[in-house]
């Protein structure tokens, strides 16, 4: 039986008498110029005909129902059933609940994955999707409706409010919503606000443009930035009691972005094991309570290194001990040490070569930027002292490239390094809404995958996991707060040797395998298995699948 090849939409629509062969003549002229939009969108951008029809006929030449998404169609919040984020990224809205059943409109009704994993999430919830299809335009229009509308005290501010006003509003609601970061960014059309939440970006509101000027000065006044000058500027804003905020300048094409970091002032350290650290705490005396040798924590920008450094001074922390900090800044003050801000006239290494001078036991050392602060460090360590510090590298195998890099000698690195740590954070999943379900087939098969390769085996018959929800608790994300990824590598004698004799790091890594180092994606692991994350989360930071 020969099949019928379905007719080009184009067509099919003359055919049905909705538009002419006119109207597709100017849809393809509009179409060169903008070679993204779906004939459809362009029919309905033009509006050649009845909108409704349009699109009730398109969705019946698919094989769909098709819904025109005006106000009186949108009966419910979609934010209340799937998360922004979710919206955004499989170009949906859920419009309408009766029942156990829930309308969902796509703008991309071809992609099935990105229909059955909308699909999969409101089951979780108890709803049964009805899948419709709609114009890209409008989809787009209430995502953007909803992005605005997120903060609403902001949103009103910009409105109603004078600048004072606006620029508060921002930073108090930052700090209500736990953010680690603001970002506000002049576009072309509009100055974008960022939340970065957990590790995460979310857009919270656009602010006009003709207020663009106004906010960059008050955002300037206080935190004592020149008001004249067009350059990248540093300041802090000091005006709320229980913040230290760090602020950023840096022109762009549109004008001065401003980044805005929100330092919790006398936040309690977290127990290092409560960070996610793995092992017991046999293995974490182990691994730093040493002397003459230098512990390196290994990671990206933002993936908590300061705060891994912090919790280990403070379990190690006690009256018998000389603890002496160098940072830029001090982010948290903790009683009992002798804490040093490195300021614009003073390095890392000038003030590591003062602090010899004061009798440390331990040092606690910002970062490792370059030969001669790395030299002085691996010098405190070779003279009895406990040096703590962070460098920039991919895992902690590949600190000993890094400082063999800076200049460093195979024998004084072999000498005195002692433990490297590496890590990443991923986004806890939310106690309050997470649904528990089995792994899937694709799930075993990686996870499987995985710890075969790393000498692992896991009963993975028995083995639950989570999906992230989204509740009140978590903004609808499905994610609150974050736990971190660790490695450990502790140099032995056998990994010292190699390091002398200038073996690459790939001879030291399968050296360090033999030796029951793991890496960070089988903690990941571990961390999926347990409950803490989702295995999209940890696909997200490490790129597994």
């Amino acid at each position: 039986m020969e099949m019928r090849r379905r007719q080009p939409i184009g067509v099919e629509l003359v055919k049905r008498g909705i538009i002419t062969e006119e109207h597709i003549n100017q849809a393809l002229e509009y179409q060169r110029e903008h070679p993204n939009m779906k004939l459809g969108d362009i029919l309905y951008s033009l509006n050649v005909c009845d909108p409704e029809k349009l699109i009730e006929n398109i969705a019946e030449i698919l094989g769909e129902k098709g819904v025109l998404l005006t106000g009186d169609v949108l009966k419910i919040k979609p934010t209340e059933y799937l998360t922004l984020e979710m919206c955004k990224k499989n170009k949906c809205v859920p419009f309408e609940v009766n029942g156990g059943k829930i309308k969902v409109a796509f703008s991309d009704k071809i992609n099935k994955g990105k229909v059955d994993s909308v699909k999969m999430f409101l089951l979780n919830k108890g709803l049964i999707m009805e899948q419709y299809v709609t114009f890209s335009r409008d989809i787009e229009r209430v995502i953007n409706s909803l992005e605005s509308e997120s903060i609403g005290d902001i949103s009103q501010t910009t409105s109603t409010g004078t600048i004072i006003e606006l620029v508060d509003s921002i930073i108090r609601t930052g700090m209500e919503k736990r953010a680690s970061d603001i970002h506000i960014e002049p576009l072309v059309e509009y100055v974008r606000v960022r939340y970065r939440i957990d590790g995460a970006l979310f857009t919270v509101a656009k602010i006009p443009k003709e207020k663009q000027q106004q906010v960059i000065g008050r955002l300037k006044a206080i935190s004592n930035m020149h008001q004249e000058k067009q350059e990248a500027q540093d300041g802090r804003i000091l005006l709320y009691d229980d913040y230290n905020i760090r602020v950023s300048s840096q022109p762009n094409v549109c004008g001065e972005k401003f980044v805005l970091r929100l330092l919790k002032k006398n936040e309690d350290i977290k127990n290092i094991f409560e960070l996610g650290y793995p092992g017991t705490e046999e293995e974490l005396k182990r691994s730093f309570n040493k002397k003459n040798s230098i512990t390196i924590i290994a990671a990206p920008t933002g993936a908590g290194k300061t705060t891994t450094l912090y919790s280990i001074i403070d379990y190690l922390n006690s009256p018998e001990i000389n603890i002496t900090t160098i940072e830029d800044p001090v982010e948290i003050r903790i009683d009992g040490l002798n804490q040093i801000e490195i300021g614009n006239k003073s390095t890392f290494s000038g003030a590591l070569r003062t602090v010899l001078r004061q009798d440390p036991d331990m040092i606690l050392l910002g970062e490792i930027r370059d030969q001669e602060t790395a030299e002085i460090a691996i010098q405190a360590g070779q003279t009895g002292h406990y040096v703590l510090s962070t460098i920039h590298t991919i895992d902690a195998i590949e600190v000993i490239n890094r400082m063999r890099k800076m200049g460093l000698s195979d024998y004084d690195i072999a000498s005195t390094l002692a433990t490297t740590v590496s890590q990443r954070l991923v986004r806890r999943i939310c106690p309050e809404c997470k649904k528990e379900r089995k792994l899937t087939k694709q799930e075993k098969e990686i996870i499987t995958k995985i710890a075969t390769k790393y000498g692992e085996e896991i009963d993975l018959e028995k083995v639950k996991t989570y999906d992230a929800i989204g509740c009140k608790k978590c903004n609808n994300i499905g994610y609150y707060d974050r736990i971190g990824l660790f490695e450990v590598l502790d140099i032995s004698d056998e990994i010292k040797e190699l390091i002398v004799k200038g073996a690459s790091t790939i001879e030291i890594r399968n050296k360090a395998l033999e030796q029951n180092y793991k890496p960070l994606i089988m903690d990941g692991i571990h961390k999926v298995i347990n409950g803490y994350t989702t295995m999209d989360e940890l696909n997200r930071q490490l790129i597994i699948y």
